[in-house]
């Protein structure tokens, strides 16, 4: 199998730096605000806060907002500030009079920095001076409501206004063909007006948003006058330009004026990848924390088993002690795979095996190992439905999901209490497409906090002591639930117990089966006559795997990949094929498909820990040993399939 390749993510130093410089290209304000002491101090500001105010960027930073600003303009935004503080993104102009005695009409976003737990910490304040374009559009909405009255007194006015503009003026007739043009065309997008009037504005529209712009001018022209009505134009270097446009009608005529947005498009662009990094940067140490957590738990596991191995290999060990070593490693492996198969099931990769079962059934089964696990101190209560509920899932991992919910509930309870065991049919959700069985367990312990209810399915995440859980319980319950089709809810108040409910789809009730001719099967004792072709990828398995095949007396041949599988095939009879899942090449279920297209009925037994193709898409069919396996399963497993094949 091809090795995974790692690139190495920038550094914090570096994406700083990153963003440091783009945000001094940016011909917008953009700072980051902090709250201290009840006031609001700048923690970081861009190059262009020194030709705003006569102060050098350094002498800006950590000073108070008003300090800078003045108490006149800081008056002006403080409630805005406020509601920021408490978790609103507010979007707003105002006038400001500054300190040094300029006067801006300003356009002001606050977008509020939040930390892991939802507070807010700090506040992206980005500001940009819209006086010029404010005075535009007073001009151009006086033109539209006095044009006849005013023509011949104000045309001077009204030409120095349109020369002087710094935003898109234009005039453009139902059919899109433009009237008139300022010269800020030249400006902004390298456009003559001369270039401009008489062309349809399709000329000129960037090829994305060509049918949104036509949507747009069609219902300007139905006196829809337009409000930051954003498309992109194509500058005559044929790069894009986000404009944003404000329109009026009066008659055939569009009256329209744009302000050219792209330093703010890429300013939200780069906060957005900032955004995306910090994201990247969260997963890596929530893997990290899942590594750590395996890793404890499995050298704990390692610990025993190593001990164990080496007092085994001791001369003269007595029996008594050869025997309770042996029976620690027997029992260590289990714990092992157990803690593999939740970790599978908190990220929906085990592969199931699911068959249709009724639930209440199910649980009176095993009511007897609930009671052994809970103790003789809680009392088990049962509610369940007088109609059978059936469902399609794998039963090894329902017990398992509704046995850790036991013992999650026992230990809330510190052994003393009483557990309430419900199986209904769930009652309509509306959310919810068909029709679900929910499996409830209630306690009476101590309750969850508020704040811990959004982790408690998080892998490795417990509130128990150290040494008393691995934090994978419910996780497995989670994972279980979600590979299903299902879903599982906790509802808790501390001090008055805890409820789980476990939601799985709810299925029609399975047809009879015909065990008739199954009792006069012959059990075979071991593998003598039976020759089996073993194919595994892995040396050190494959030899372990044929010897201990061939000590239960079946014949073998191993091959390394799926091609020599094949070859061998081609060459010899064998009664089954055991092969494993993941290989480089052809995979362990590619390769049975293969053998059932070749060898119809030649018996194709699959192994494997984890495959996200088994996940996925399924087993095809085929019988699956999931490893780690003992001998005994490995035999009765490969018993029943040739005792199929040959019968």
């Amino acid at each position: 199998m091809a090795a995974d390749m790692t690139l190495d993510a920038p550094s914090p130093r570096q994406v700083s730096e990153e963003l440091r410089l783009l945000t001094d290209a940016l011909p917008v304000l953009v700072s980051y605000l902090e709250a201290h002491d009840g006031e609001v101090h700048y923690a970081f500001v861009n190059k262009i806060y020194e030709s705003w105010f006569p102060h050098r960027r350094e002498e800006i930073l950590s000073r108070r907002v008003r300090d800078v600003v003045g108490e006149a303009a800081f008056a002006k935004v403080e409630h805005w500030v406020r509601r920021a503080l408490a978790g609103e993104r507010l979007f707003f102009e105002q006038f400001m009079p500054y300190a040094e005695g300029r006067h801006r009409h300003v356009q002001v976003e606050y977008v509020p920095r939040r930390a892991e737990d939802g507070r807010v910490v700090g506040i992206y304040a980005l500001m940009q001076d819209v006086s010029e374009a404010r005075r535009a559009e007073a001009v151009l909405r006086d033109l539209n409501e006095t044009l006849e009255r005013r023509v011949a007194e104000h045309a001077a006015e009204r030409d120095r206004a349109w020369r002087n503009s710094r935003d898109l003026l234009v005039v453009v007739d139902v059919e899109g063909v433009f009237r008139a043009a300022n010269p800020a065309w030249e400006t902004i997008l390298g456009h003559r007006p001369e270039e401009v009037v008489g062309r349809n504005f399709m000329d000129f529209i960037w090829p994305e948003d060509a049918a949104l712009t036509r949507a747009g001018l069609d219902q300007a022209v139905a006196a829809s006058n337009l409000t930051n009505f954003e498309n992109r134009y194509t500058h005559k270097d044929g790069t894009p330009r986000w404009i944003s446009w404000h329109t009026s009608v009066e008659g055939r005529l569009v009256y329209a004026y744009g302000r050219d947005i792209t330093a703010e498009k890429m300013q939200q662009e780069a906060l957005r990848q900032a955004e995306e990094k910090l994201r990247q940067a969260q997963k890596l140490e929530a893997v990290g924390q899942l590594t750590g957590g395996v890793a404890h738990d499995f050298n704990n596991l390692l610990t025993i088993i190593g001990a164990s191995v080496e007092f085994l290999r001791r001369p003269n060990l007595p029996e008594e002690r050869r025997e309770r070593y042996l029976n620690a490693i027997a029992e260590t492996t289990d714990r092992a795979a157990r803690l593999t198969g939740q970790l599978l099931a908190f990220a929906r990769r085990q592969a199931l095996r699911p068959e249709v079962f009724d639930v209440a059934e199910r649980m009176r089964d095993i009511a007897d190992m609930m009671r052994t696990i809970v103790g003789s101190r809680i009392a088990i209560e049962t509610d369940f439905a007088d109609t059978p509920c059936f469902i399609e899932a794998d039963t090894s991992q329902f017990e398992t999901a509704v046995v850790n919910m036991v013992m999650n509930a026992r230990d809330a309870m510190d052994g003393e209490g009483t557990l309430t065991v419900r199986v209904r049919p769930a009652p309509d959700r509306p959310r919810c497409a068909g029709e679900y069985v929910e499996v409830a367990l209630s306690d009476t312990g101590a309750g969850i906090p508020p704040d811990k209810l959004s982790q408690i399915f998080e892998p490795f995440f417990t509130t128990k002591e150290v040494g008393k859980g691995t934090g994978l319980g419910l996780s497995q319950v989670y994972g279980f639930a979600k590979q299903s089709g299902g879903d599982v809810s906790v509802e808790s108040q501390p001090g008055q117990g805890t409820t789980f409910t476990l939601l799985l789809p709810r299925v029609a009730s399975p047809e009879p089966v015909d065990s008739s001719g199954r009792g006069g099967e012959t059990v075979m004792e071991d593998g003598r006559g039976r020759r089996i072709l073993v194919v595994e990828d892995n040396a050190d398995v494959g030899t372990f795997s044929t010897q201990l095949l061939q000590d239960l007396g079946y014949e073998t041949v191993w091959a390394a990949n799926g091609s020599d599988a094949l070859r061998h095939l081609s060459e010899g009879r064998f009664d089954a094929v055991f092969s494993d899942v993941v290989m480089p090449g052809m995979s362990g279920i590619e390769l049975g498909l293969e053998i059932r297209r070749r060898h119809p009925g030649l018996p194709v037994v699959l192994t494997s820990g984890y495959s996200h193709v088994l996940a996925s898409e399924g087993r095809h069919g085929f019988e699956l040993l999931q490893k780690p396996y003992a001998a005994a399963q490995l035999s009765r497993v490969l018993r029943e399939a040739t005792t199929r094949k040959g019968g």
